[in-house]
């Protein structure tokens, strides 16, 4: 792995927790940080399924770390990165890359949620009891990751990084 994208998943990392600490929406036990889907969203396209899943693991274990997000920030982010990261991978559209991070963290996780959630925090509830705070973070973050990666799509380091951009 290279020195500049070494550099650009800190940055992503570094955006990440900054932006979960200004913007966040309580749920009940899980707060919402949509900051956290865009950067899934922008490392996905930028980057692929590996350094994606790696800042989003970076992310999650400092924002627990600190303060700003709970144990659920470790299956809210990684599934989502990594399914944002395939679904742009294997077809090459951002949309996609929104919609893997929304089926990701809205869905899968939301609902692997619980059992984590029983064996870690100590706490049961219903199957369903994460999915609207998960899908409505998720879908908001990966709007915005869209809308982000999209603009980024004219800079020389995203064309350094992902010519299939063109």
């Amino acid at each position: 792995m290279s020195i500049c994208k070494l550099t650009v998943m800190a940055l992503l990392v570094a955006v990440a927790v900054a932006g979960s600490t200004f913007v966040s929406i309580p749920t009940g036990i899980a707060r919402a940080y949509p900051v956290q889907h865009a950067i899934n969203v922008i490392g996905a396209i930028i980057l692929g399924p590996v350094p994606t899943v790696i800042v989003a693991f970076v992310t999650a274990i400092i924002r627990i770390l600190t303060g700003t997000g709970s144990l659920l920030a470790i299956p809210g982010s990684i599934i989502g990165a990594f399914c944002a990261a395939l679904a742009y991978k294997y077809s090459n559209k951002m949309w996609l890359a929104g919609i893997g991070e929304v089926i990701g963290t809205g869905i899968l996780a939301s609902l692997i949620a619980v059992p984590y959630a029983k064996l870690f925090m100590g706490t049961s509830v219903a199957a369903f009891f994460f999915l609207p705070a998960f899908l409505t973070s998720s879908t908001i973050g990966a709007i915005l990751g869209v809308m982000v990666a999209s603009s980024l799509r004219k800079t020389e380091l995203v064309k350094r990084f992902n010519s299939s951009l063109y």
